[in-house]
């Protein structure tokens, strides 16, 4: 498999974990920033390999072989996050464009040590699961904190906007993944909300709280 090839399939998983029933042409072209023409002659390549099933206006779905080869470039894409942050000290606005390239590692034998060198970790610094060597991640029933309730408190585990920006601004609040948040009140005018975290106060954008996963305290 080509990079580029790897590419494409990372893009359609990715975008069919909104879609499931089909990634359009124009959303991988928005994706990767390229033209649909160009989209529309990866898909038949693609599909002339078994990993996509393409139809021409009905979208396009990963295979069951795609789907694991998708999931396979992901799992180096986020371990490679792991052991930049944690064994070379990176910080996690800084990993992600690295971690792009170090993806595309053809050697199954240096991922496999990898892992077992980060002792099998279940997620990347960012919160998203890191599948397995067969594809399997560890599943969360995780919602956005937009999505939580007053007067309980909960834990955050992830974020959807992994852009440096918004990592930077987490940062710069001192909210960090595992950080316990009791939310204490939503204003009904703009929707955003007030926080306690790390003993703090603090008031939230609904923007900012339809990016931050958080999973219901036990």
């Amino acid at each position: 498999m080509t990079i580029s090839e790897e590419n494409y399939i990372k893009v359609i998983y990715h975008l069919s974990q909104v879609s499931p029933k089909g990634v359009t042409t124009n959303a991988i072209a928005g994706t990767l920033d390229t033209k649909a023409s160009s989209v529309t002659d990866m898909l038949k390549k693609l599909a002339d390999k078994n990993w996509v099933s393409y139809q021409k206006y009905q979208g396009v779905t990963l295979t069951e072989s795609g789907l694991l080869k998708a999931k396979m470039v992901v799992r180096k894409h986020r371990l490679w996050e792991v052991f930049l942050v944690e064994k070379l000290g990176f910080a996690w606005d800084e990993v992600h464009d690295i971690a792009e390239e170090l993806e595309h590692i053809q050697s199954e034998a240096l991922i496999g040590r990898l892992d077992e060198f980060l002792g099998y970790p279940s997620f990347d610094p960012h919160g998203d699961p890191i599948p397995n060597a067969k594809g399997e991640m560890v599943k969360e029933e995780r919602i956005l904190l937009s999505e939580a309730q007053r007067n309980h408190t909960y834990r955050f585990i992830g974020v959807k906007d992994s852009s440096p920006g918004f990592l930077q601004y987490l940062d710069k609040q001192k909210i960090a993944l595992g950080a316990p948040i009791e939310l204490l009140e939503i204003e009904p005018f703009d929707h955003s909300i007030r926080i306690r975290i790390n003993e703090q106060e603090l008031v939230l954008s609904q923007k900012i709280a339809d990016n931050l996963y958080v999973l219901k305290h036990a």
